[in-house]
């Protein structure tokens, strides 16, 4: 029987980069975090026979990619709209949702994916200090439904993409209209809480329903230069809302009362 003790204490420390790797390769979190668990159970299966002609790290890296190999060749790689098909160019068009034959990129929370070591408040804080006040301001106008205020902070060539829909827009003159006439609704309808994803500013997004009740909707994620913001990709996916929500600060409360 292999040492459970040596083991826990020789490979839990990469339990978290490990993570991280195998999203990097799947491109979904669920899909990581169970092969990680695949991961362990083969690593204590084949412990005691480990030799150490590797480091425990390189070993269970090598466990790791061998399974997201394996993986990958059982299904097709995790797809953005862009992927599939050319930007629609009509605001008013009708929006066609791919179906459930295409695996959707997820987004990931940099809490997640952060080793322990580091502090991913600190590091957005310290690098992307002018990405989140344009992000501050992309969740006011969001939940003010105020059109004007994004179009002055969407680049002229911004893009917009929101699985699982396959139509996505591009152009400021495109994505406006959109937002405004389908998105927005009135001010209220949205709540935001402020968080970070794939390295980028992000935000867990709530909508309102018929009963003044805010329900979890998904995950926005902007691509911002100095300029504005270039891309918004929203992730429709009430899943995703529980999983971030595990990641954020618990000072900064709740978006669904």
């Amino acid at each position: 029987m292999p040492d459970n003790s040596g083991f826990i204490a020789d490979t839990e420390p990469f339990r978290r980069e490990l993570l991280a790797h195998c999203y990097r390769m799947l491109g979904s979190i669920q899909d990581a975090e169970d092969l990680v668990q695949e991961t362990y159970l083969r690593a204590w299966r084949s412990y005691g026979g480990f030799e150490g002609r590797s480091s425990v790290r390189t070993w269970l890296y090598q466990i790791a990619t061998n399974g997201c190999l394996t993986e990958l060749a059982k299904r097709s790689r995790r797809m953005l709209p862009s992927g599939l098909c050319g930007p629609e160019q009509d605001p008013t068009a009708y929006l066609e949702s791919a179906g459930t034959e295409v695996n959707w990129l997820q987004p990931a929370p940099d809490a997640m994916v952060t080793p322990d070591s580091a502090d991913p408040a600190a590091i957005v804080t310290a690098r992307e200090g002018l990405r989140l006040a344009l992000l501050d301001q992309y969740i006011t106008a969001f939940e003010d439904a105020n059109a004007a205020a994004l179009e002055r902070l969407l680049l002229a060539d911004a893009t917009i993409e929101a699985p699982p829909l396959r139509t996505w827009f591009t152009g400021r003159k495109t994505c406006v209209p959109f937002l405004r006439d389908y998105v927005l609704g009135s001010p209220g309808d949205w709540r935001m809480l402020a968080t970070s994803a794939n390295g980028q500013p992000a935000a867990v997004a709530y909508t309102r329903d018929r009963d003044g009740n805010y329900q979890p909707y998904g995950i926005c994620v902007l691509t911002v230069t100095g300029q504005g913001i270039r891309q918004i990709r929203s992730f429709a996916d009430p899943s995703l809302v529980t999983l971030f929500e595990s990641w954020l600060d618990p000072s900064r409360g709740s978006g669904t009362g």
